[in-house]
């Protein structure tokens, strides 16, 4: 019966050193898992942290060119670029300055090509009012020249 009893000890002790190694092996599948996953979220953060950095910069360069740009504008600029950076500042992000410099752009597009037009214009205008203020003179040359010729007469 002892004997019975022992076997029947060392079957219970077997068995809880298998189930003790089985948990420690799934421990350390665990942990292992865990050492991937925070590796992989570590990469993560510092690429999110890289691009916050860069757009960062992007936008800062950004509001230095507006800076340097406003600056042309002298005295009254100063009120405009004032205006200019209370609207920069506003934007949350860079997709939002993007979309807004592009509508700038676009604009100013729109308006170098009114003002190219008008430029075209204004010489055609000129062009022609030089050629009626010419033919106006030869016109009047040609009548004090008929007015002599037949005062002469």
């Amino acid at each position: 019966m002892t004997q019975d009893l022992t076997q029947k000890w060392l079957a219970e002790i077997q068995s809880l050193t298998q189930q003790m190694r089985q948990f420690q092996q799934e421990r350390d599948e665990a942990w292992e898992s865990s050492q991937k996953w925070r590796q992989l979220y570590n990469t993560e953060a510092e690429q999110r942290r890289a691009d916050a950095k860069m757009h960062q910069e992007a936008v800062a360069s950004i509001k230095a060119e507006v800076q340097k740009f406003s600056g042309v504008n002298g005295e009254t600029g100063t009120d405009i670029t004032t205006a200019i950076q209370q609207e920069i500042f506003q934007f949350n992000s860079l997709e939002e300055l993007q979309a807004q410099l592009l509508e700038v752009i676009e604009e100013r597009d729109c308006l170098l090509q009114a003002l190219k037009l008008e430029q075209e214009n204004h010489a055609q205008t000129r062009k022609s009012l030089t050629t009626a203020l010419g033919d106006a003179i030869d016109s009047l040359a040609r009548l004090r020249k008929n007015d002599k010729n037949a005062v002469c007469e």
